[in-house]
């Protein structure tokens, strides 16, 4: 399971995020989308040195957080598990490419090459 997969399932989990500039940031997950961007609810953020500042809400960009602090209560083994549909290719899908017709350079269309060369003209 992909890891973002994994944090969109934790809507309504009381969570602990770092920054990559220091800040910590405390708050309760509304959502996560694909590019890891985490919207917050009832979020205490402090500063690195600075007293600490209440949002009612608050997004995160995915690429500014550097880890997430779960909580100990969380049921990981439940929140792990894969519950998307395994994908099966079809037949045709699954073997190699034929790469259409040889391998060659193709046949040509006639309009550039050798400019009349086999039919007696200049070259």
């Amino acid at each position: 399971m992909k890891l973002v997969k994994f944090l969109m399932k934790l809507n309504n989990e009381t969570v602990t995020i770092e920054l990559k500039n220091g800040t910590v940031v405390t708050g309760t997950i509304t959502g996560v989308d694909v590019s890891m961007n985490t919207y917050l609810r009832n979020v205490k953020a402090t500063v690195k040195g600075k007293n600490p500042i209440h949002h009612d809400f608050l997004s995160l960009r995915g690429n500014n957080i550097r880890y997430y602090i779960l909580p100990d209560s969380l049921n990981l083994d439940s929140l792990l598990v894969d519950d998307a549909p395994k994908r099966v290719q079809s037949k045709a899908l699954a073997r190699a490419p034929s790469g259409g017709r040889g391998r060659g350079r193709g046949r040509g269309s006639g309009k550039t090459g050798t400019k009349g060369f086999f039919k007696g003209g200049r070259t």
